[in-house]
């Protein structure tokens, strides 16, 4: 049965593999934290300890199984615009967390100003899979 939409059949056929060389480029930064975490375990325990999550070491765990498993939704196509949707949540939650801008004195802030807007704008590009994932899913 062919399930292919009329926006599919008409694109390009470079047009897949960009797509998904754009998503590996977004989940880049979660494979490679999850992956770090789980080979460093007692320092992804310290760094959720550094940022006052507890219990640290099933924080981490749990970090270390969604960074994964997330991204692989994403590349994978399987539940993409959910992994999208919740790897935004996750990205401005752990922005929140860690570039705290607005508790810091003025010299100090605009390091932790940067990367909180970059952070907001990964959350963004997260909202965009998602969104492009459920219209390609359904057609024009």
């Amino acid at each position: 049965m062919n399930t292919a939409t009329p926006a599919t059949l008409s694109e390009p056929a470079w047009l897949g593999p960009l797509r998904w060389l754009g998503l590996l480029a977004l989940c880049a930064a979660y494979l490679q934290g999850g992956l770090s975490k789980a080979w460093d375990l007692s320092a992804a325990t310290a760094e959720m300890a550094h940022f006052g999550l507890q219990p640290a070491g099933p924080m981490a765990l749990a970090v270390i199984v969604f960074e994964l498993v997330a991204s692989l939704a994403v590349l994978t196509g399987w539940q993409r615009a959910p992994a999208a949707l919740a790897l935004g949540a996750f990205t401005l939650a752990a922005s929140v967390i860690a570039n705290p801008f607005w508790s810091v004195p003025a010299d100090s802030r605009p390091p932790l100003l940067n990367a909180f807007m970059e952070h907001l704008g990964l959350a963004g590009a997260w909202g965009m899979v998602a969104l492009a994932s459920l219209r390609h899913r359904q057609g024009p």
